[in-house]
């Protein structure tokens, strides 16, 4: 193999060394041939860092190539053995250590691999039982590449300066068929710079596009190393993250505004709800809809305010942190499921013009209303976690944006707004048609105008801020308009089928004239 030339050095001679390395089909090599192809491969390592055409995931790509072809080289170390056999390289810019054990080997305790200031601990008699007596491990640390798998590449949309705190190393168990893990793995991983007192340390491993936490955990830590413990092996490191200044992007004002905006919303959310369950007889239909809907999202609302002046302390269980947006998930969801059956049951009064109220009960009693409306969120979360169960507990306590998780809620948010949106128009089309044919019934047709429009500002109220939330991406404007919308929806609830309703304005003409009576009375009484 030719070594790659610095002078024109092009992405294309790395891309060459990285081919030729993935065509070796020998299974074992003399350790010294095994340090000749690795000098090559770190060569044009250092050749493409120099590339100034590179962007960081681009380097990211040529990262994957070069931890590939350094594992397979690695694999080659490994031969049978019946007892034990120990390989340690080094080279500039990587050091190796590989372990195999055979049947006849006599051990009997964690086997630790050191490199570089790096240890690791890993339970290699459990591994080698699982495969016939025999088992081999790989344990690399490779001194530049945190240059290629930037430390940026770490939650890239958390605004947070984040450094490599160790080198970058890789643990593999090269030629062992069963490589399921009976135990953590823990990894040492001393510190390449200081740790900052206001900082967040983070054990990630490398998933080929960026950085991530899933499956390790820290351990430990103190001002010179931490211990990480991950459930799988691969390629892992060490990072740092520090809040930026508080001007940059923690706001007071928003703060307070968003505090006291929820707050308003959750107290016309809990008045609706206390007028749905005293004026039920004046209102003059079913409910079950719009109270459950109410209470999913008072319940939503309630719990993102819990979690949002807890979030620093909630945040540090992780496990806390994903069952609340995993809650939140099914609240917010179960508000739009009730708001889709509440135009389902529009549009069977429409069709039913003539008998409203007997027809909804008929159809969809209250018991079967509720099992629907609270079966289909939960149904949606169960596939959710079980489709990828590391989806739920972002930086903010909600659903994360890996492998678009994220439209575990927002795909069944469109689906009932477009349904929604069908539903609306076809109930428009029924009511022209029957307000042409019927003339005695016209307050029935007035009734069910006034019911539909109400429905249309609700659909309006719910799906209208979530829709704008698609457009937010760092805008401050449109993300203040969005915390508006979204924390009034109690609010505008509450104007719309209360303080709108002629019914409910005169129930609560009689509560404010029994009120005032008492009141004049009880300071009779006093004098």
């Amino acid at each position: 193999m030719t070594s790659p030339v610095e002078a024109n050095f092009t992405s294309g001679c790395g891309e060459d060394v990285f081919n030729q390395i993935g065509n070796i089909t020998a299974e074992v090599l003399p350790p010294q041939v095994v340090k000749s192809y690795l000098s090559v491969v770190l060569k044009a390592q250092g050749q493409l860092l120099n590339v100034s055409t590179l962007n960081t995931q681009k380097l990211a790509t040529y990262g994957n190539s070069v931890l590939n072809s350094t594992e397979k080289l690695v694999s080659t170390l490994v031969k049978p053995t019946d007892t034990t056999d120990f390989v340690n390289m080094s080279l500039d810019g990587l050091d190796i250590q590989a372990f195999t054990v055979g049947p006849k080997a006599n051990l009997t305790e964690i086997a630790q691999l050191s490199v570089k200031n790096t240890q690791m601990d890993i339970d290699l008699i459990q591994i080698s039982d699982n495969n016939n007596g025999s088992a081999a491990v790989a344990f690399m640390s490779y001194s530049n590449m945190e240059n290629m798998l930037k430390p940026s590449l770490f939650n890239p949309t958390n605004n947070t300066v984040k450094t490599m705190m160790s080198t970058v190393v890789s643990a593999t168990l090269p030629k062992t068929p069963n490589t399921q893990l009976s135990t953590p793995v823990n990894f040492t991983l001393h510190h390449i710079t200081d740790v900052a007192s206001d900082s967040t340390l983070s054990c990630v491993y490398w998933n080929n596009t960026e950085w991530i936490i899933d499956g390790c955990e820290l351990l430990q830590s103190n001002s010179s190393y931490s211990v990480c413990s991950c459930v799988h092996l691969s390629t892992f490191a060490l990072i740092m993250e520090i809040n930026p200044p508080p001007g940059d992007n923690s706001d007071p004002l928003m703060e307070l505004l968003n505090t006291v905006a929820v707050a308003v919303g959750l107290f016309f959310l809990n008045l609706t709800l206390l007028t749905f369950a005293l004026c039920r007889q004046n209102l003059r239909r079913n409910l079950t809809p719009l109270t459950n809907l109410c209470l999913s999202l008072f319940l939503a609302h309630l719990l993102f305010l819990f979690t949002q002046k807890l979030l620093q302390y909630i945040r540090a269980n992780q496990t806390w942190c994903a069952v609340m947006a995993g809650v939140l998930h099914f609240l917010f969801l179960s508000a739009f499921v009730w708001m889709f059956i509440e135009a389902v049951m529009l549009f069977i009064s429409v069709k039913n013009i003539m008998k409203i109220r007997s027809k909804q009960e008929e159809v969809l009693g209250w018991r079967c209303l509720t099992v629907i409306g609270y079966v289909i969120p939960l149904v949606v979360v169960g596939v959710s976690v079980g489709l990828y169960p590391d989806g739920y507990g972002s930086d903010q306590c909600w659903i994360k944006t890996d492998r678009d998780f994220v439209w575990s809620f927002l795909g069944p948010v469109c689906l009932i707004l477009t349904l929604n949106f069908i539903i609306f128009i076809t109930v428009i089309i029924i009511l022209r048609t029957a307000l042409s044919k019927l003339s005695s019934e016209r307050s029935q047709i007035k009734q069910m105008r006034v019911l539909v429009f109400k429905t249309l500002i609700q659909i309006i109220i719910l799906g209208g801020p979530w829709i704008l939330g698609f457009f937010v991406d760092g805008s401050n404007v449109l993300a203040i308009v969005f915390l508006f919308l979204n924390s009034q929806q109690g609010t505008f609830i509450f104007l719309v089928h209360c303080a709108l309703n002629y019914e409910v304005r005169q129930q609560y003409r009689k509560w404010l004239k029994t009120f005032c009576c008492y009141f004049r009375l009880q300071h009779k009484t006093e004098k």
